[in-house]
């Protein structure tokens, strides 16, 4: 009977610690999505603007 109490308790330990991390890993999801939804709307924004400027890796150096 004790094997299956000692048992139990560290498999409650196991559950609170995983629960743990999944709550962390949801909130830092959560911050990340924030940042991305804030970014692609700054992009958008500037889109708009026309000041989205051209991307560097579609020019031609000017030595060429």
């Amino acid at each position: 009977m004790q094997h299956l109490e000692e048992r139990i308790a560290h498999l409650t330990r196991t559950v609170d610690d995983l629960n743990d991390i999944v709550t962390r890993q949801q909130s830092e999801i959560d911050r990340l999505l924030r940042q991305v939804r804030l970014l692609m709307e700054r992009e958008a924004q500037r889109e708009a603007e026309g000041a989205g400027g051209v991307v560097l890796g579609d020019e031609r150096p000017p030595h060429y």
